[in-house]
C-alpha cells in the first residue's frame, strides 16, 4: 500500500495543495521553514489521527482560517484501496473518516496504515525522560496489536482515577482502602499483560535493531537496548501493596508499568553520555528502521517511511548507506526532506532508484507553501 495522492486545505502554512506521489521514493527539497516537514506531518496525521509535532489540533489550522482538511488516497496493486480524511474545525471535535465513514473511536484507525517517521526530534528518545521512551514503544506495539492498545487505555484510565483518589485522601485527611482497591484488579491484570508484551517485543526487536545499526555504522560499535521495569523484580499486586504508604504521602501511584524505561547502550555504556552526535543519530535511525522491518514482518505489508532531515549529523557514507537500504525491495514508499537539491541529485546519480523530487517554496507575500514536482513522472 502507498499514498497515491494528498490534498491539503488550510493545514499549517498550506492553503490548498494537491499532490500525486511516486509509490517508491519521494524527495521534498526546499529551504528551512518552507513547509517540507508540515507536508510529512499531514501524512503522519492520516496514519495516527494526530500530529507528530503539535498535539493541539486547532493550532494546526492555518492562521486566519476556520478549519483544516487533509485527504489521502491510498493505493494497493494500482487501485484505490483506502480514502482517509481528517477535518478539524475550530472549537469542534475532530472528524476522521475512512472511505467516507466517520470513526466513532479514533483508536480504531491506528495500525490500518502503518507508518514510521525518522525525525530530528528522535534525539528526544535518548535525551529526554522515560515517558518519551514508553510512548515510543507503546506506539510501535499498538500499530499491530489492538488488544495492547486497549489494555494501555484501560490501564491509564485506572491509573488516573487512582491518582485522583490519592490526592483526594491527602486533601481531606481521609483514607478508604475499599475505594482504592477498586482500581487494583485493572492495574494488575492490564499492567502484567503490558509488561509481558513489552518484554516479548524487545526480545524480538533487539536482533533486528542490531543488524540495522551494524549496516548503518559499518559494524563499528556494539549496541544494545535494555528493558527496565519494576515488574522484573515483583508482580504488580505486590508492588502496589508495598508502595501504598509511599503513594499516600506522594499522592500518586509510584509503582507499575507506567514507570518502565529503556536504556540505550553503546559499548556497554549509556549512549546519552558516551555516544557522539553521529552515533546517537545512527542509534535512533537504526531503531526506526528496525521498527519498520519488525512491523512489516508482523502485518505482512510495508509501512510508509518518512525521513525528515536525515542528513543532519550523519556523514556522507552513512547517508548513502541509509538511502540504499530504503531502496531495497523490503522497503515500500519513502518520503525524504532535504534543504539541498544538489545533494539529492548527487546521491541518486550514484544510487539508481525510482524517485520523484518536489520543490517546496514559500509564496510572497502570503507566506503560503507551494509545491512543484521537478523530477519524476
Amino acid at each position: 500500500m502507498h499514498l497515491h495522492s494528498l490534498k491539503l486545505i488550510n493545514f499549517k502554512n498550506y492553503g490548498e495543495t494537491s499532490l500525486v506521489f511516486s509509490p517508491k521514493i519521494n524527495c521534498l527539497v526546499g529551504q528551512n521553514g518552507t513547509g517540507k516537514t508540515n507536508l510529512l506531518d499531514a501524512i503522519y496525521y492520516l496514519s495516527f489521527t494526530r500530529s507528530f509535532f503539535n498535539p493541539m489540533d486547532n493550532q494546526n489550522i492555518r492562521h486566519g482560517e476556520g478549519f483544516f482538511a487533509i485527504h489521502g488516497e491510498y493505493y494497493r496493486d494500482g487501485e484505490q484501496h483506502h480514502q482517509v480524511s481528517c477535518i478539524q474545525k475550530k472549537g469542534q471535535p475532530k472528524e476522521f473518516s475512512l472511505n467516507q465513514k466517520r470513526y466513532d473511536r479514533l483508536a480504531d484507525h491506528i495500525g490500518l496504515i502503518p507508518l514510521v517517521i525518522v525525525s530530528p526530534y528522535d534525539r528526544d528518545l535518548i535525551n529526554e525522560g522515560s515517558e518519551v521512551r514508553r510512548k515510543y514503544i507503546d506506539g510501535v506495539i499498538s500499530q499491530f496489536d489492538h488488544a495492547y492498545l486497549d489494555d494501555l487505555l484501560t490501564y491509564n484510565k485506572a491509573l488516573a482515577s487512582r491518582n485522583a483518589l490519592l490526592r483526594q485522601f491527602a486533601e481531606t485527611a481521609t483514607f478508604d482502602a475499599f475505594m482504592l482497591d477498586i482500581y487494583t484488579p485493572q492495574l494488575v491484570s492490564t499492567g502484567q499483560r503490558i509488561f509481558e508484551k513489552r518484554k516479548a517485543f524487545l526480545n524480538a526487536f533487539l536482533p533486528v535493531f542490531n543488524r540495522f545499526y551494524g549496516e548503518i555504522s559499518g559494524q563499528r560499535e556494539e549496541v544494545s537496548i535494555e528493558y527496565l521495569s519494576q515488574l522484573n523484580e515483583a508482580e504488580p499486586a505486590r508492588l502496589l501493596e508495598e508502595s501504598l504508604n509511599r503513594d499516600l504521602v506522594l499522592k500518586y501511584t509510584t509503582t507499575g508499568i507506567h514507570k518502565d524505561d529503556l536504556e540505550f547502550l553503546i559499548g556497554g555504556f549509556p549512549v546519552k553520555k558516551f555516544g557522539s552526535q553521529g552515533q546517537q543519530k545512527s542509534f535512533v535511525v537504526a531503531i526506526k528502521l528496525a521498527q519498520f522491518e519488525f512491523t512489516r514482518s508482523i502485518i505482512g505489508y510495508k509501512p510508509i517511511l518518512l525521513l525528515d532531515d536525515i542528513f543532519d549529523k550523519l556523514d556522507e557514507q552513512r547517508v548513502k548507506t541509509l538511502i540504499h537500504l530504503t531502496g531495497e525491495e523490503k522497503f515500500g514508499q519513502v518520503f525524504i526532506t532535504d534543504t539541498h537539491l544538489s545533494r539529492i541529485e548527487d546521491i541518486f546519480k550514484e544510487i539508481v532508484l525510482d524517485h520523484a523530487v518536489f520543490e517546496v517554496m514559500r509564496e510572497i507575500p502570503e507566506g503560503k507553501a507551494k509545491v512543484e514536482k521537478i523530477q519524476g513522472s
